[in-house]
């Protein structure tokens, strides 16, 4: 008797779909550097080269990676929202995580 060798392959779930997803958009969104310009009422966004810190970072490890900034602005509001500002650039912190890293326009 010949027996027909069945393999099996985790079923792809809701949730495992979901997560999977998540991950992709998370590789994907990590990659990309872009500025947004405003000239004359018209937005565009533009590929940057800028080095600056990414989501997620600590104060602690932006310091250490960039340097001391030029000037840290005192904590406003709840959750503290706290900026430094670096030459090229300024960095968003929600309390202590890089929450976003802005091209400055001069630059």
């Amino acid at each position: 008797m010949i027996r027909a060798r069945v393999s099996r392959v985790p079923a792809l779930t809701p949730l495992r779909l979901a997560a999977l997803a998540a991950a992709l958009a998370a590789l994907y969104c990590g990659t990309l550097r872009a500025e947004t310009i405003a000239v004359d009422d018209q937005v565009a966004v533009r590929a940057s080269d800028v080095n600056r810190p990414d989501r997620g970072m600590t104060m602690k490890t932006v310091e250490a990676k960039f340097g001391a900034p030029q000037e840290r602005h005192p904590a406003v509001g709840k959750p503290a929202i706290t900026r430094w500002d670096y030459p090229g650039f300024s960095v968003f912190f929600e309390n202590e995580y890089v929450i976003h890293a802005v091209v400055n326009p001069a630059s």
